[in-house]
């Protein structure tokens, strides 16, 4: 029999450990590939448009809207201008004066306590209206009112007849009151002490409807408020009553 073969196992030797390279895989002066290093590859800048910018045009709506409200401002500018010129020439063509008021005489025909505690009054007044104003009359229209206040108490009430005050005129208005006030016993013990005093402060009200006329142009309405404030000496009825002092002043109100 041939001799069987043995097979021996056979050590083979490590190999070595390669140096490393000391010297960069690619010579100098080759140039890298496009695509470089995976690992270190980065993301490409994006190239800056060289086109100008240009800012975007608003909606038209906004430049109707913008054009409607400058238009409306001037149109309310050239307004106030107009009035004031207009002011102006009234002003200097017309010299308009504010009209005068004052009371003169006050004459009481009752002023008596009831049973029911309540005050009767009547009061019967004289007022002289005047007008300074050589171009401007005054209409005095319906639906005036005139009360004769004591210390917060409306004590009696009446209207103004109604006339036309023409230029330079002066007028004097006979004006009736009436009136009553409830649980009046305290009301007349003040009026028997200030009368005392021989000084009774009393404030008389006015609203009354007015047209002014420019010329032959009468205006709208307005409305005068008269307050007056005035001391008298007594309240006792049907006698002479003797006013200490008068303050009228006037204010207008459309």
């Amino acid at each position: 029999m041939a001799d069987q073969q043995k097979i021996h196992p056979v050590s083979v030797p490590e190999q070595e450990a390669l140096p490393k390279p000391t010297a960069p895989l690619v010579p100098r002066g080759s140039s890298r590939s496009e695509n470089g290093d995976p690992e270190r590859q980065q993301p490409p800048q994006l190239k800056r448009s060289l086109t100008p910018y240009s800012p975007l045009k608003p909606p038209k709506k906004r430049c109707c809207c913008k054009r409607c409200l400058c238009w409306t401002c001037c149109l309310f500018f050239l307004l106030i201008i107009l009035l004031g010129i207009a002011a102006a020439v009234i002003y200097f063509v017309f010299q308009p004066k504010i009209p005068k008021y004052s009371v003169d005489s006050m004459r009481i025909t009752q002023l008596n306590l009831n049973n029911d505690t309540s005050l009767s009054a009547t009061f019967n007044v004289n007022i002289t209206a005047r007008n300074p104003n050589k171009k401007i009359g005054i209409y005095y229209e319906n639906g005036s009112h005139l009360s004769v206040w004591y210390k917060g108490t409306n004590l009696c009430e009446g209207s103004l007849p109604k006339f036309y005050q023409g230029h330079k005129n002066t007028t004097i208005l006979n004006v009736n009151l009436t009136g009553q006030t409830e649980n009046a016993t305290n009301l007349l013990r003040l009026l028997q002490e200030d009368q005392q005093t021989g000084k009774i402060p009393l404030n008389i009200r006015v609203k009354v409807p007015v047209r002014i006329k420019l010329g032959k142009l009468k205006l709208m309405k307005w409305k005068f408020l008269l307050k007056c404030r005035l001391n008298v000496d007594s309240l006792s009825p049907n006698n002479v009553i003797r006013i200490r002092d008068n303050r009228c002043k006037v204010r207008f109100r459309f």
